[in-house]
């Protein structure tokens, strides 16, 4: 059986996200998709509610599973038996940390590759960042995220602007 793990910090799930994780399970016995408890990086999200929202959007897919883990990617690859780490690329600025991430792993674990599928076109420009982004100022999300996520960012930004106190006059509004 060929087992794969998907990690990444999922911060929120977004369509590339999504994109990545069908075409990677069409390949694989099983895929395992690794929400990273603990990206160093400010997130929005708890992996608790990380992990819900992977599990959501991708639900429909039977060979694959959603798991949060910590530590170090490869150990969390070799607990799930998988010989191969799958990354995305979006753009041609992502090769050279994927290349490093690649070659460290290497060192740390000869027997598991990793695989590199470019994100396809029309998702290409989406990272979590944006979709954070865009929710935080009141725009439209239905081309960002899946359509499971689209309530829970939209809250979690409302929270955020009610914290801050933030009134985003119209004419900064993204659409």
């Amino acid at each position: 059986m060929r087992i794969a793990v998907y990690p990444a910090s999922f911060d929120p799930m977004h369509l590339g996200h999504a994109d990545i994780a069908r075409r990677a399970a069409r390949l694989f016995d099983r895929l395992i998709v690794g929400v990273y408890d603990r990206p160093n990086k400010k997130l929005m999200f708890s992996a608790e509610e990380r992990l819900d929202m992977a599990r959501l959007a991708l639900a429909d897919v039977p060979n694959l599973e959603v798991v949060v883990y910590s530590g170090l990617t490869v150990d969390f690859a070799r607990d799930y038996g998988a010989s191969v780490m799958v990354r995305g690329l979006r753009m041609p600025t992502d090769f050279e940390w994927e290349h490093q991430l690649a070659q460290t792993n290497q060192k740390l674990a000869p027997g598991i590759e990793t695989i590199c599928l470019m994100t396809s076109p029309q998702y290409g420009f989406i990272s979590s960042t944006i979709a954070r982004d865009v929710a935080v100022l009141g725009g439209p999300l239905e081309h960002l995220v899946p359509a499971t996520v689209i309530p829970l960012l939209r809250q979690r930004a409302a929270e955020l602007n009610s914290v801050t106190q933030m009134v985003i006059p119209a004419s900064q509004r993204v659409t």
